[in-house]
């Protein structure tokens, strides 16, 4: 399934009510497992597009947004944030992280 086809698209959870103070009726349903799956990772998409469409001053809250669709991915995984955090630092601490800016050019 692509959501991307279908109507509508995965919005934070207190969008429906802002656009109701907003004085507007939000058309909403609640998607089930499989399709909140997939709007996840449309989401995901999207976030990141913004973040590199973003100039310096923007980028740190886009930054942001893919970061809450990361969390509730991990949290769709069943793996809540301290565990996310303990593999990240556990990969960091194999493979390193990316500080140093290491550029690879490939093998001679």
């Amino acid at each position: 399934m692509n959501c991307q086809d279908k109507q509508g698209k995965l919005v934070r959870d207190r969008i429906p009510q802002l656009i109701r103070d907003g004085g507007a009726e939000p058309l909403v349903h609640t998607a089930d497992r499989d399709e909140y799956r997939v709007r996840l990772r449309d989401k995901l998409r999207e976030e990141v597009a913004e973040f590199l469409a973003a100039d310096d001053d923007a980028a740190p809250e886009e930054l942001a947004d893919v970061l809450e669709v990361v969390h509730a991915l991990a949290a769709d995984l069943g793996v809540d944030r301290d565990r996310l955090e303990q593999l990240r630092a556990a990969k960091a601490a194999e493979r390193g992280g990316f500080c140093e800016r290491v550029v690879w050019r490939g093998n001679r």
